[in-house]
């Protein structure tokens, strides 16, 4: 498998995504609009992750680079291959659907539980995990919501932490990637935004957290949506 990266900052990394795809001996390709890299080619990739970033939707002429990104994401998801998108990556893939990008009721910067709805109990790639699980947060907006979106977990800060826009098409304004080490970047680079508020932790609450557990829940996320690709690929070729 061919997984193609989207990064928006170079301290927002895919963490445990990249210890979990060399642990599977996939290979990795990473792409930088922001510092003028050319796009990628959907012929080219297998699955496409969009990280998250300090840039907005909500104000794309600071970043026009992610319209580019958009169109992407819209080529991708009519060529059938499957799209995962944290943060930004997720509020982008909302937008490829004609979803706005909207403000969060809160702003969440630290680790926080997520509830899963129903419906996210009965989805493939969240299978076996439990009711409850503690993730990173880092973001004001959150994705906007398809007439045929379905949210699979929320927050007390934010009504959407999960959404399957489709199969195999998933956004999450939650982060269950990032690794301790990952997390000391962003502190260091985005230190206001650890301004004090409702959903915000302090720098020494923020470190404290167990990342393992965290990476774990996205590791299963990962072996559950290869598993999804494996049966959907051999339904469509009976």
């Amino acid at each position: 498998m061919i997984i193609q990266y989207i990064i928006h900052a170079d301290f927002e990394l895919p963490g445990i995504i990249e210890v979990w795809a060399k642990q599977n001996q996939y290979k990795e390709c990473f792409c930088r609009p922001f510092a003028g890299e050319s796009l990628p080619n959907p012929n080219d990739y297998d699955l496409l992750i969009l990280m998250g970033g300090p840039q907005s939707p909500l104000n794309m002429v600071e970043s026009p680079y992610l319209k580019d990104e958009i169109s992407l994401i819209k080529k991708t998801i009519k060529a059938c291959i499957p799209v995962l998108g944290f943060c930004l990556g997720a509020q982008l893939i909302g937008e490829a659907l004609g979803a706005r990008t909207e403000r969060s009721p809160h702003k969440e910067v630290g680790v926080f539980p997520i509830e899963l709805t129903e419906e996210g109990f009965e989805d493939p790639i969240l299978k076996n995990l439990p009711e409850y699980l503690s993730v990173v947060h880092w973001h004001n907006d959150m994705p906007g919501i398809t007439a045929e979106a379905k949210i699979l977990a929320t927050s007390e800060g934010c009504p959407r932490q999960i959404i399957r826009y489709s199969p195999l098409i998933y956004g999450f304004q939650c982060h269950p990637e990032p690794t301790k080490k990952n997390i000391e970047a962003m502190i260091y680079h985005c230190p206001n935004d650890l301004a004090p508020g409702k959903f915000v932790q302090s720098r020494e609450e923020l470190l404290n957290n167990d990342f393992i557990s965290i990476n774990k829940i996205m590791i299963q996320i990962m072996d559950n949506l290869v598993a999804s690709t494996k049966c959907i690929e051999a339904i469509n070729n009976h």
